[in-house]
């Protein structure tokens, strides 16, 4: 679905579901009530009995603080203000982030003819089709998007892993570290600090690329099983299996920011929630909601569209319906018992 088709398709939820939606209003401050909940927003106060915080894990973006440290002659974008490449000083760009953001800005950036130096992390690796099939579709009928987070063994790691590196396009086409470097990008480690205006990069990027190779094809290994346990609902190709990621011939471990070579540094590395309006203390010291499978330690206080909430596809449209039916089963058993 494109953009367009998405935004038609939740106006008519709306519609049909007859819900009392206020439009352009934000609530500025929660707090909690004798009986339940205060809140205040840009048109009035409300009150409730319970409430569903659904404002999702990337509102803000999330950029390390060494970016006080590039020299003040490198512009500096995140996520969020980058538009298009024209923006974008002269001189060549260093993104740092290699989940999808992070590729395609590369691959957008590289295309309109500056040099790009991507920074590469921790990332997760997936072809765009697998036997002839869109990878979500095996996430979804393997049962992998279906694992409850009481069955993850790090729950805490799940929830923090960086997106997958796919890419929606008509043709389906993968985007991965390869490509770039096909194209012409220089790939580089983490930036793992700037000191007297030089980029610092951790070494390493074999090993990095062979974890997340091994995770791509256990992955791959359990499509295959469940394809062969499952032929008729399959009805697939035969299994495949990807190069390698290819490790650079040579990758700079230091980039000099004061030479004239690097223009501007785009920040892809990642978002994090706002929660600058909760006025109840269920935040952690890093700014996340504690919660059980979105139960939150605040009675009547509740929360959806957060990674692996309740299953591993907990933030994606077609992953949340499990989930909520989960959290108002809760929220409605306890108003009846208050």
């Amino acid at each position: 679905m494109t953009a367009g088709e998405v935004a038609e398709f939740i106006t008519r939820y709306a519609a049909r579901a007859q819900a009392p939606i206020r439009t352009g209003t934000s609530v500025t401050a929660l707090t909690r009530d004798d009986d339940g909940y205060r809140l205040v927003t840009t048109t009035g106060e409300l009150r409730a009995r319970c409430v569903v915080i659904a404002s999702g894990a990337c509102n803000l973006p999330s950029v390390p603080a060494l970016r006080a440290a590039l020299p003040p002659s490198i512009a500096q974008f995140t996520t969020f203000d980058y538009r298009r490449p024209g923006d974008l000083p002269e001189g060549g760009v260093l993104v740092v982030g290699p989940s999808a953001t992070g590729l395609q800005l590369a691959m957008e950036i590289h295309q309109s003819g500056r040099p790009v130096t991507l920074s590469v992390g921790e990332h997760v690796r997936l072809p765009r089709t697998y036997r002839g099939r869109d990878v979500l579709w095996w996430m979804d009928r393997s049962g992998v998007w279906n694992q409850r987070y009481d069955e993850i063994d790090d729950l805490t790691r799940a929830r923090r892993l960086p997106s997958p590196q796919l890419i929606g396009t008509p043709e389906r086409t993968t985007l991965d570290l390869n490509a770039l470097g096909s194209m012409g990008v220089q790939i580089v480690g983490r930036l793992s600090a700037v000191r007297d205006g030089r980029a610092l990069f951790s070494g390493g990027l074999r090993n990095l690329f062979a974890l997340a190779d091994l995770k791509m094809e256990r992955l791959l290994g359990t499509f295959d099983e469940w394809a062969a346990a499952h032929p008729r609902e399959a009805d697939a190709g035969a299994p495949e299996r990807f190069e390698p990621t290819r490790v650079p011939a040579s990758s700079p471990l230091q980039l000099d920011l004061r030479d004239g070579r690097i223009g501007s540094v785009v920040w892809a590395t990642g978002f994090r929630p706002d929660y600058g309006w909760l006025h109840v203390p269920v935040v952690d010291d890093k700014g996340h909601l504690r919660h059980d499978g979105g139960v939150l330690e605040s009675p009547g206080l509740y929360a959806l569209g957060l990674p692996v909430l309740r299953r591993r596809k907990s933030t994606f449209i077609h992953g949340i319906e499990d989930d909520a039916r989960d959290v108002v089963g809760h929220l409605a058993a306890s108003l009846s018992h208050s």
